[in-house]
């Protein structure tokens, strides 16, 4: 008989944010995600300590993925973070960033979590209605009749990534690929719904960035050998295509718990092989020029294709099937057996190509919004960071097609908004006290602590000790360099906003972002021209900044709710 085990009581903690143990857990995730925020934030290396790859990043997907946390209170924070990063891909960053500060902040005021979370509600609404209406500051729509705004929002998101290493020149080579490659997944035609089409990213690693390049139709990497054995082939039309998604190896499927009767004197082999050779004598029959299979061709089957002056290429993969159907028009052939006309499609031209050290062959499509991004990068590591970047920078131009705005980034869009909140809350504090029930006091409160981890956000841009000050009259995010005078006094010192809208030329107050001040009234409406004449503006995709705002405050709200965790120890 087994020895049994009597069970363990469950574990009970009360009021899990007044232990100091959480408190300083909760410190230290959030120096983590500081200290890697922004184009100069600091490079964080994960490895365990059972071996396996090194990830060097300070990208909050690659962070959240390969940090281990235990704590029920930051397993809530880490996840809710990465959910968001999973559906907008860009400001994981700032989403756990503005979370730890709100919870810290409001931790040091001592207010009831009640009270907190119907006036963080109410700020919340606050934030959002401005950020959407037509007046708001820090918004700037999009002009699809010129690419600068997109190429700014493209350049941000790059720039903000050290980890991948790249010179001035070299992100603004990438950025104007990725740029390129997007708008080569937009359909020149359309009718009622715009469905954007693929970019696919091809390593090349171990060649110089600015060899990144970007390519129509999709590139199929294919070995030196198969470069020899494929003749060079001269048509008027197009070249007809068969795709398979079935093996074409001759092996036998596993069949599970059912049995093969075979009769004597028949050979497996030989019969799937007889199978496999009708099959090419089809595809010759109906004059094919390219057969692509996602698994494996039998080497008689290639030698037969071959002999008909047919490419046959094979180990695609899963992943580059729906593109290539999307791309040759072709319907996956799932079956050894007879093959459908309608199953087969085209492409419009055929070339091999040979970037770096790897040879392609390149499929050039008729009409197809799928395209293939070529990326280069000096090391492993490097290119895994930028590829990483590049699907970022992708889908937030897909969001921002759904969504044609931009935030000013840099900072500026936090400390506008914290100089908005207050001033709004300062002249106009009635209705909030009438709808939550709350003090003057305790909103004067909490609106600080609120605006302060805004303002904290935009701080954390700065890692090497510059002095970090406001503007008075619009609000934005200024930078000092170290160890200079006081650029209160000599605003020659400061160059221009953190956004790179405005510079210090104009006759501007300055104060320090984290000294006392009296509440004002930040410039609303952003000035036409003073937006079309910035060329290198630093910019936030919108829909992900405002999701990141709403998940911020409301996880926080929801840790700040907690009064017990219970964990089961068995």
């Amino acid at each position: 008989m087994s020895r049994l085990e009597a069970k363990k009581p469950s574990f009970c903690k009360s009021e899990p944010l007044t232990s100091e143990r959480v408190r300083a857990t909760l410190c230290v995730l959030k120096g983590i995600l500081t200290s890697s925020y922004g184009p100069s934030g600091r490079l964080k290396q994960l490895h365990n300590g059972l071996g396996g790859c090194v990830c060097t990043t300070s990208q909050s997907s690659a962070l959240l993925a390969n940090l281990s946390v235990t704590h029920p209170i930051l397993k809530i924070l880490t996840t809710s973070m990465q959910n968001h990063v999973s559906c907008f891909s860009d400001c994981g960053l700032f989403t756990a960033i503005l979370c730890c500060n709100l919870i810290e902040n409001v931790q040091r005021i001592g207010l009831m979590p009640t009270t907190v979370i119907k006036l963080n509600k109410h700020l919340l609404s606050i934030c959002t209605s401005y950020l959407q209406s037509e007046f708001c500051g820090c918004r700037i729509l999009v002009d699809f009749s010129s690419t600068q705004t997109l190429l700014c929002l493209v350049r941000s998101i790059v720039t903000s990534k050290p980890a991948c290493m790249l010179t001035r020149q070299e992100i603004d080579h990438i950025s104007a690929l990725i740029l390129r490659a997007f708008l080569l997944t937009i359909p020149e035609n359309t009718k009622d719904c715009l469905i954007l089409g693929k970019s696919i990213i091809v390593p090349l690693k171990g060649q110089r960035v600015t060899d990144s390049t970007v390519l129509p139709g999709i590139l199929l990497e294919i070995s030196e050998v198969q470069l020899m054995k494929i003749l060079p082939i001269k048509k008027s039309d197009t070249f007809k295509v068969a795709l398979f998604c079935a093996s074409l190896s001759g092996d036998l499927s596993d069949t599970g718990e059912g049995t093969v009767v075979v009769s004597s004197g028949v050979s497996l082999e030989n019969a799937v092989l007889d199978q496999l050779l009708n099959l090419g004598r089809q595809l010759v029959s109906d004059h094919i020029d390219l057969v692509i299979c996602q698994k494996v061709v039998h080497p008689s089957l290639k030698q037969f294709l071959s002999m008909h002056r047919m490419i046959a290429i094979d180990r695609v993969g899963a992943a580059l099937m729906e593109p290539l159907s999307k791309v040759t028009g072709t319907q996956p052939i799932g079956s050894l057996g007879s093959i459908s006309p309608s199953s087969y499609g085209s492409v419009k031209d055929l070339c091999t190509e040979k970037f770096g050290f790897k040879h392609f062959l390149h499929l050039i499509p008729n009409e197809a919004t799928i395209c293939s991004l070529l990326l280069c990068n000096r090391n492993d590591t490097a290119w895994d960071e930028l590829k990483l970047t590049c699907q970022t920078a992708l889908h937030v131009l897909q969001l921002t097609i759904k969504e044609p705005s931009v935030l000013l980034g840099g900072g500026c869009t936090e400390t506008h908004l914290a100089a908005y909140i207050r001033h709004k809350i300062c002249n106009e504090p009635e209705s909030i006290l009438q709808d939550d029930g709350c003090t003057q006091t305790e909103l004067q409160l909490l609106t600080e602590a609120f605006c302060s981890a805004l303002e904290s956000v935009a701080g954390s841009l700065e890692h090497d000790g510059g002095e970090i000050l406001t503007d008075m009259k619009y609000g934005h995010f200024w930078s000092a360099q170290p160890e200079s005078p006081s650029a209160v006094d000599c605003p020659d010192l400061l160059s221009r906003c953190g956004c790179g809208l405005y510079t210090s030329q104009e006759e501007l107050r300055w104060s320090f972002l984290k000294s006392t001040r009296h509440p004002f009234a930040p410039q609303t409406c952003l000035p036409h021209e003073a937006v079309g004449s910035a060329n290198n503006l630093t910019l936030d995709c919108f829909t992900a900044k405002l999701s990141g705002l709403q998940v911020a405050v409301e996880t926080a709200n929801l840790i700040l709710d907690l009064s017990y965790i219970i964990e089961d120890k068995n």
